[in-house]
């Protein structure tokens, strides 16, 4: 069996570490999860932070950058790693200055492609940044470029009226990936190993989204003064429920013009043809046949949109007979 492979990347401060703690305490069982960790620099503080919280194996990949110049030691070091542990999944936090298509070649490498398949790359932005991103030279472009995922951290020291302008420029430079908007890279879990093509094995009102609540997830305030619940970061999640069959070409048409703030939506729905199952992730859809009960129930989870107004849309698109 392949070793399947994250790759975190981003520039310096962006969040990665963050990520990588986050993504390590989705799942309890981490008996066979290795932390690749590069750092550039003398002392290693990612991989200190990563073992202070998590039972996952912490490899520290030291003598610069990984680039083209150190392809040699990473699959030498990603040969041994295979061979001392025999991972299921291995997570490679590149450092903020590398180029995740040198990662990404290297895993194309024939001494390691029978071994390790890569899943998903996923680059954390500092939204903060984004602006001044032509400061930053090619490494930050390929960053974007090679993401799966792209996660615009640390939105809360935005104007609120950035953050759909930047998430646009996003999908203009990066049309194929998910792009999601978070504070301290909170995330739903489904979509780091799994994501949008993940097969459903079953579903019921209520079950969605379990791992992620705007009610309960908690934040250090930006002025180091307290905390804040995701809710009032202006995070949210919501539902829609009806045993009423949907217009399908409404329901797509609201799907297609739906903001990149609303960047989440899964669950059923029932077209007069049939009911289905919708997975939505920053801005891409997929929709797969359902055997299931025919009815709609969605979940959706986004930041600083009005749910009233996502639902009066909904609604319109409930096919009148």
């Amino acid at each position: 069996m392949k070793t399947k492979v994250l790759i975190i990347t981003g520039f310096l401060g962006a969040g990665k570490t963050t990520l990588v703690k986050r993504i390590l305490k989705f799942s309890s069982d981490l008996s066979r999860t290795i932390v690749l960790v590069n750092e550039f620099g003398k002392v290693g503080i990612d991989r200190a932070l990563i073992k202070k919280t998590s039972t996952a194996d912490i490899v520290e990949l030291k003598s610069g950058c990984i680039c083209c110049s150190l392809r040699t030691d990473m699959i030498q070091a990603l040969q041994i790693l295979r061979h001392q542990y025999m991972p299921e999944r291995l997570i490679i936090e590149a450092t903020g200055v590398a180029d995740p298509l040198s990662v990404i070649e290297a895993l194309n490498d024939r001494m390691l492609l029978p071994y390790f398949r890569l899943e998903k790359t996923i680059t954390v932005v500092d939204s903060d940044f984004w602006e001044a991103r032509g400061a930053f030279g090619t490494v930050f472009k390929s960053q974007v470029k090679q993401a799966d995922i792209i996660l615009l951290n640390k939105i809360d020291v935005l104007d609120k009226s950035l953050v759909p302008v930047i998430l646009k420029e996003i999908q203009e430079e990066s049309a194929a990936c998910l792009i999601i908007p978070t504070l301290h890279c909170n995330i739903d879990p489904d979509i780091i190993w799994f994501g949008p093509d993940q097969e459903v094995q079953g579903i019921a009102p209520g079950s969605l989204f379990q791992a992620y609540d705007p009610e309960t997830d908690f934040y250090s305030s930006r002025d180091g003064k307290g905390t804040m619940t995701a809710k009032e970061a202006g995070f949210i999640s919501f539902s829609f429920e009806t045993t009423m069959s949907l217009d399908e070409k409404r329901f797509m048409a609201f799907l297609n013009t739906a903001p990149l703030e609303l960047f989440r939506i899964k669950g059923l729905v029932r077209f007069a043809g049939g009911t289905k199952m919708l997975n939505f992730v920053g801005g891409k859809i997929q929709l797969q046949k359902w055997s299931g009960p025919a009815f709609t129930c969605l979940a959706f989870i986004g930041w600083n949109v009005i749910e009233e107004r996502i639902l009066e849309e909904l609604n319109k698109c409930i096919a009148r007979e």
